[in-house]
């Protein structure tokens, strides 16, 4: 089974930067970002264009060129969520969560019981037709699997502290476009309302020992984030570069 290479690098506090694919059908895409030296492919569900058996095919790609795939889902539901995860995806995208309670249901469905309630099927990008023991995959899937809420609204700031208290949420990546919509200012991003909201998303996660994260549009502002000390990184699209 192959390593979630950016789980571990962010655990170990170092910043991933990845490219968000939702336009382009080709798996050249994900060999494009190995060769160029991304971390990570930020391949989206909710907006894109993708159906599943695409979704399946660049998540293979991506492990098969060392960037780690992390798929955004439509929207909170188990049949997305758990197909996503058995398609190859080595990381899921909670997009518009302002629920504590259905954030815990999606948390618990992208693992096994007892800890969750996802049925056991996966298919050859997880195990790569190596033989393993149930309990076995069990385990490693476990650990290797990235949990991501994303922040897209005052309402999921305002309640940030619970939303980040939920046990299995690994990382979070802001929205900044949503969130500068919702506070009135769209597409401001550099305004002083928006990054400070976005600090004080940053600190409430170092609090919960959650890693914070951000989606750019444009390179200036990723490296503006990663000043000031975001890990999870992405930084446009595959269209626009």
């Amino acid at each position: 089974m192959h390593k979630n290479k950016l789980k571990e690098a962010l655990k170990a506090g170092k910043p991933q930067i990845g490219v968000q694919i939702s336009h382009i059908r080709s798996i050249e895409i994900p060999r494009i970002l190995g060769a160029a030296g991304f971390n990570w492919a930020f391949i989206d569900g909710e907006h894109g264009i993708y159906n599943p058996e695409t979704i399946y095919d660049l998540n293979k790609v991506c492990v098969q060129c060392g960037v780690t795939p992390v798929v955004r889902v439509a929207s909170l539901q188990y049949e997305l969520i758990a197909r996503t995860l058995d398609s190859g995806a080595q990381g899921i995208i909670f997009p518009r969560v302002e629920s504590v309670e259905l954030l815990e249901q999606a948390v618990s469905w992208t693992k096994f019981p007892p800890v969750g309630i996802r049925g056991f099927g996966l298919g050859s990008v997880h195990m790569d037709y190596v033989r393993m023991t149930i309990p076995d995959t069990m385990k490693l899937m476990h650990e290797e699997t990235l949990n991501v809420l994303q922040f897209e609204s005052v309402k999921a700031f305002e309640m940030r502290d619970e939303l980040l208290s939920v046990k299995g949420v690994d990382a979070v990546l802001v929205g900044p476009a949503d969130l500068s919509i919702s506070m009135g200012i769209p597409g401001q991003f550099s305004d002083p309302k928006l990054v400070d909201t976005v600090e004080k998303i940053r600190d409430s996660c170092l609090k919960h020992g959650v890693i914070p994260g951000i989606h750019n549009r444009a390179a200036d502002m990723a490296k503006f984030w990663i000043d000031r000390g975001m890990k999870l990184i992405g930084s446009g699209n595959e269209a626009v570069m």
